[in-house]
């Protein structure tokens, strides 16, 4: 599996996916960087999946990747229920500009109703 190191060590980049992961979880919208936005779709996506299983080995795996336990609960009994009909496609990524300081172009990564 491929992935992109974003100029972070191991640990560094692992904590920075989870938060994000965590975030647009919680809060069903998060704004970053077009590149971080692409990989945390790949982990958000996975995660629901993970929920729409509903069995206790799934809950667990995403119980110790997400940092909140509430949002595990949120995850598995709220979200998991928008979701049951949708084959894949769960987040939505939008273009807003670029960065001041550097031009990184940005975007909002967020959850489909």
């Amino acid at each position: 599996m491929s992935y992109r190191r974003f100029g972070l060590l191991a640990d560094h980049r692992r904590s920075m996916m989870r938060n994000s992961v965590t975030s647009l979880l919680e809060n069903g919208r998060i704004k970053t960087t077009e590149t971080r936005a692409k990989d945390i779709r790949k982990v958000t996506e996975k995660m629901i999946s993970l929920a729409k299983k509903g069995d206790l080995h799934s809950r667990r795996q995403a119980e110790s990747y997400l940092m909140k336990e509430d949002v595990t609960y949120k995850l598995f009994n709220t979200i998991n229920e928008r979701y049951t009909n949708r084959e894949g496609g769960y987040t939505r990524i939008i273009k807003t500009g670029y960065r001041k300081g550097d031009g990184a172009p940005m975007v909002i990564i967020e959850l489909v109703d």
